[in-house]
């Protein structure tokens, strides 16, 4: 099978220099390959009437820097020498919607499980990039279920670390929810409460207020939930922190997801039980308009969001 779902780019940056895509190669035998050490993370840059703009490009790589000093495998680059490859890389790859991944592995050093042993390499690829789980999604939300595998206990996987090994999690949940008929999953953490979807993060709106489930160590900290938080509360809407359990997820008015791919994705059913009215609803369809203005530049971003090529 070939690439599926790439639209390739012609350059990847790879330690100081830039390389033909499909020259980005790492070993086999690479400790990131062997054993998922590696931290990343998923930024978009959307099409505007100014040109390309990124889409909260400082708190990304703030993060990024955040999940390499956890795993302690800081890169030989500054945060703001990162962040303006992700600039140059748009530029030079000649993108307007497209999705950046800066990474940084453990490459080939040793085959044992002391990382320190082998070199820290960083890579930023770029690429175009629609909507991740389709336009219609957007519109009239996603069929989902919750899954029947859980996220880690706290102080077993830092969470607040976006790593490549914690992900083998979320390709359970997501294989298994899209071989039962769904689009996606919505995980539980160790104690049943809810924790986020399968690779992003959920809110729910009840009664008026949009209620995001507490940070709790079992999920990440989704540089798209921050920025919506701000965005609902612009728009009125009392935002609210706070445990959930499964069973509230089939009783609320609305639930949506958020994330960097994901953007702002409305809910229309779990475990085949209807949301609501079965549809996206009005005060997800609002949140959503003010995030999509935003990214687009149609608003005078009042947060600063936008960082434009």
């Amino acid at each position: 099978m070939g690439a599926v779902g790439f639209q390739e780019a012609d350059w990847i940056w790879k330690d100081g220099e830039y390389v033909q895509w499909h020259d980005a190669k790492v070993h086999l035998l690479a400790t990131a390959v062997q054993f998922g050490t590696s931290v990343f993370e998923g930024i978009r840059a959307y099409e505007t009437s100014n040109g390309p703009a990124i889409f909260r490009l400082g708190a990304h790589i703030d993060r990024l820097v955040d999940s390499a000093t956890i795993y302690r495998m800081l890169p030989n680059y500054t945060a703001q020498e990162i962040a303006d490859v992700c600039v140059d890389i748009v530029k030079k790859n000649d993108l307007q919607n497209c999705y950046i991944r800066p990474m940084i592995i453990r490459g080939y050093g040793t085959p044992g499980l002391n990382p320190t042993l082998s070199p820290i390499e960083t890579y930023i690829a770029a690429w175009g990039w629609g909507t991740y789980l389709g336009t219609e999604a957007l519109e009239a939300g996603v069929d989902v279920c919750v899954s029947s595998w859980q996220r880690m206990a706290p102080n077993t996987f830092p969470a607040r670390a976006k790593a490549g090994g914690h992900y083998v999690n979320a390709q359970l949940m997501k294989m298994e929810a899209v071989q039962n008929g769904y689009v996606d999953a919505i995980a539980l953490g160790p104690g049943g409460l809810v924790s986020e979807g399968s690779g992003m993060n959920l809110f729910l709106v009840d009664e008026g207020k949009v209620i995001s489930p507490v940070l709790d160590g079992t999920s990440l900290v989704g540089i798209t939930r921050g920025a919506i938080v701000h965005m609902a509360q612009d728009l009125g809407y009392e935002v609210v922190e706070r445990p959930v359990p499964r069973e509230e997820l089939y009783t609320v008015d609305e639930l949506f997801f958020t994330g960097t791919a994901a953007e702002v994705t409305p809910v229309r059913s779990v475990d085949r039980i209807e949301i609501g009215d079965g549809k996206a609803g009005p005060i997800t369809l609002d949140i959503q308009r003010r995030f999509l203005e935003t990214v687009r530049g149609e608003n005078d971003d009042p947060h600063g969001f936008l960082t434009y090529v």
